[in-house]
C-alpha cells in the first residue's frame, strides 16, 4: 500500500466500517460496543500510516500489531477480521513471497478458529468473517506479486547501474591506457628530436618539420582515441619504430611473417603494444641493435622486442601495466625478461589473432 500515493491512501481505510456492521445491525448492541471500534480505528490508524512512513520496521510496527489487534478483537466483533486483511496486505507488500505466504495461512487459520470461537452469533459470525477471508488472499497475493515486480524492477536498475559503473571505468582505462600510450610515444620523439637539433643546428629545419608533424599526428591520435574511433596498424608502428630508433643510431632489423593476416582488433592492440616497447627502448635502454619480429609459434601471435641495451630490473611502469591489461584481454600475456639487454614477448592466441 505504499505504492499508493496521495488520497487514494487515505481511500482504504474505509474497509474499517466492516466494524461498524455489528453494532449497527445489532439491536442489544450498546456503548461498549461503539467504544470498541472507535477504539480499534484509534489504535489501527497510526500503524496505517507507519506502513508508508516506515517501511523498513512494517513487520514489527505494523504486521504484528495489527495481527495481535485482530486477534483480541475479532471473537467479539467479526467483523474486526478486517485487520487480518490489512496483515495479509502488510506481508505481502513487505515480505518476499515465501515468507507472505506462510503469513497468509497463518491469519486464515485464525480466521477459521474464530468462525468456531467467538460471542457473536451465527450466521452473522460467518457474515463477518467470510469476506475477510476471500479478500485477505485476493488483497494479500496482489500486493505480493506487486511488491514482487517492483523488487525485481530495483534489482535490475542496481544491475544496470553496476553494468553502467563498469562500463564507465572500462572507458575510462581505456582511454587512459591510450593517452599514455599515443603521449608517451609522441613526447619521447619530440625531445629526441629537440636534443637532436640542440647537438645539430643545421638540421633544425628539418626537424622542426618533423617535429611539427609529429605533433599534429599525435593531436589527432588523442581527439580519435577520447571518441573511440582511433585503430592502429602494426604496419604504420613497424615504420615509425623504425623510424625513431635509427634516427637515434639504433641499428633496427624487424623480421615479420607476411603471410599473417591479423585481425582489427587484435592488430590495434599489437601496434599499441610495439608502439610502448619502442619508447621504452627509447628512453632507456641506450641500445646499439634492435631487433622485432612478428611471427606465429606454437599456436601463438607472437611480437618480440628485443635490444641489447642495459637492461633494467625496476619496477614495472604504467606503460607495461597498460600493455599487460591490452592484451590480457585478448587472452594473450606479456613475458619480459632483461639480460642481457631487455626482451618484450607479447603472445596471443592464433585463434584470437587472425
Amino acid at each position: 500500500m505504499n505504492k499508493v500515493s496521495g488520497v487514494s491512501r487515505w481511500f482504504y481505510l474505509l474497509y474499517l466500517g466492516n466494524l461498524a456492521w455489528l453494532p449497527f445491525f445489532d439491536s442489544t448492541a450498546g456503548w461498549a460496543d461503539w467504544a470498541l471500534v472507535a477504539a480499534v480505528v484509534a489504535v489501527f490508524v497510526p500503524l496505517y500510516v507507519l506502513s508508508w512512513r516506515r517501511p523498513d520496521r512494517v513487520r514489527w510496527w505494523c504486521l504484528v500489531p495489527t495481527v495481535v489487534l485482530g486477534v483480541l478483537v475479532t471473537p467479539f466483533n467479526t467483523g474486526a477480521a478486517v485487520l487480518f486483511v490489512y496483515a495479509a496486505a502488510f506481508a505481502g507488500e513487505t515480505e518476499s513471497r515465501r515468507v507472505a505466504m506462510r503469513w497468509f495461512v497463518g491469519l486464515t487459520a485464525l480466521i477459521c478458529l474464530f468462525s468456531a470461537v467467538s460471542v457473536v452469533p451465527l450466521p452473522y459470525r460467518l457474515w463477518g468473517l467470510a469476506p475477510s477471508l476471500v479478500f485477505l488472499w485476493l488483497v494479500g497475493l496482489v500486493q505480493a506479486e506487486t511488491a514482487e515486480r517492483d523488487r525485481d524492477a530495483a534489482e535490475l536498475r542496481i544491475r544496470t547501474a553496476r553494468v553502467e559503473h563498469l562500463a564507465t571505468l572500462a572507458e575510462r582505462e581505456r582511454i587512459a591506457r591510450d593517452l599514455h600510450d599515443l603521449l608517451g610515444h609522441t613526447l619521447t620523439a619530440v625531445i629526441v628530436r629537440a636534443q637532436l637539433v640542440a647537438a645539430d643546428p643545421a638540421r633544425a629545419a628539418e626537424e622542426a618539420a618533423e617535429i611539427e608533424r609529429t605533433a599534429r599526428a599525435a593531436l589527432s591520435e588523442i581527439r580519435n582515441a577520447v571518441t573511440g574511433w582511433r585503430s592502429a596498424s602494426l604496419e604504420t608502428e613497424l615504420e615509425a619504430a623504425r623510424a625513431a630508433l635509427t634516427s637515434l643510431g639504433v641499428e633496427v632489423v624487424v623480421r615479420r611473417d607476411e603471410d599473417l593476416a591479423i585481425v582489427g582488433s587484435t592488430e590495434h592492440e599489437l601496434a599499441l603494444a610495439l608502439r610502448e616497447a619502442v619508447t621504452n627502448v627509447v628512453r632507456h635502454a641506450r641500445a646499439s641493435n634492435c631487433h622485432i619480429a612478428v611471427e606465429a609459434r606454437d599456436g601463438e601471435l607472437r611480437l618480440v622486442v628485443a635490444d641489447d641495451g642495459i637492461g633494467s630490473r625496476g619496477p614495472e611502469g604504467n606503460g607495461l601495466t597498460g600493455m599487460r591489461e591490452r592484451i590480457a584481454a585478448l587472452g594473450g600475456l606479456v613475458r619480459r625478461t632483461c639480460s642481457p639487454g631487455t626482451t618484450v614477448t607479447i603472445a596471443v592466441p592464433l585463434e584470437v589473432a587472425t
